[in-house]
């Protein structure tokens, strides 16, 4: 469970309110396109600027158009306890296969704090659990011997997003958590990399926009076919690092939107990208035959 591509979807906006029929040709494009699973309501989805009512829709709305074709794993994460409880445990009941925590962003916890906080939601779900340490958003690491606590404590604590840049440290979780633990890449032009050195897959943004070519990326790493990893990896890596050219989702979003297959719609403090930038997005897409 929990190896291969995940796309961490977007949240299709339009006229302010959530896109049901946006998010639903979406999920369709990434079953088509081959991917493992979906990840609604992470960082790209914009979790932050929905409500509780729509956050829970949204992973119900993925389910059904998922409807068992891929696997859901849901992000309930949040910098509060009580709030993360509730969110994964609704994302339970609506039946996603899978909850994606977030460190705590913002409120800087301790090491101990993190072991705490992961705890109390692990035991309040019989849901999977993949941690997620994004060092660059929440200012906090999940420490490698925090990790390993947390898995050897609460057997549904079954991976982690890993999106700090570092080899070493996925190295180092192979090295101390074991071969069934499962790792993840949170940075599309580090899954060559990462998955050189033991990791399962990964959550990728990218995903949303060429979910057929991630796919493959990961499978030919799976199978240890290097050189076709290497192929794919270097045509599409100035996607992966245009799809950032400004903050994370507003190029996704405006990409989807240039193949139609969403509205390019965000939520303040969102903003549509620099024209300069969305015009070198377009360019790099034509590049790499994603637009004609």
């Amino acid at each position: 469970m929990f190896t291969g591509t995940y796309t961490a979807i977007v949240t299709p906006f339009r006229g302010g309110k959530l896109d049901e029929a946006g998010l639903e040709r979406l999920i369709k494009f990434q079953i088509k396109g081959g991917v493992d699973g979906i990840v609604p309501v992470g960082t790209t989805g914009e979790s932050p600027t929905v409500n509780y009512e729509e956050h829970i829709r949204i992973v119900a709305l993925s389910v059904q158009f998922a409807a068992g074709r891929i696997k859901v794993l849901a992000g309930t994460g949040a910098n509060s306890t009580s709030e993360a409880i509730h969110l994964t445990q609704e994302a339970e009941k609506v039946g996603a296969q899978g909850s994606l925590q977030v460190a705590p962003y913002y409120n800087r916890p301790t090491q101990e704090g993190l072991f705490q906080h992961f705890k109390a939601i692990a035991k309040a779900t019989r849901l999977p659990i993949m941690l997620y340490s994004i060092p660059g958003r929440c200012a906090v690491e999940i420490a490698v011997e925090t990790v390993k606590r947390l898995a050897a404590d609460c057997k549904n604590i079954i991976g982690i997003k890993e999106a700090g840049g570092s080899c070493d440290r996925v190295s180092q979780l192979r090295a101390v958590m074991g071969p069934d633990f499962k790792i993840l890449s949170g940075d599309d032009s580090l899954t060559l990399p990462f998955m050189s050195v033991g990791a399962n897959g990964v959550i990728s943004v990218a995903s949303n926009v060429i979910p057929k070519e991630m796919a493959q990326l990961v499978k030919a790493c799976q199978k240890g076919d290097l050189r076709r990893a290497q192929v794919l990896h270097a045509r599409y890596y100035p996607l992966f690092k245009d799809l950032f050219i400004e903050t994370n989702p507003t190029p996704v979003k405006a990409a989807l939107a240039m193949m139609k297959i969403i509205e390019e719609e965000y939520r303040l403090p969102l903003v549509p990208m620099n024209p300069k930038h969305w015009d070198a997005l377009r360019t790099t897409l034509k590049r790499c035959d994603v637009l004609e």
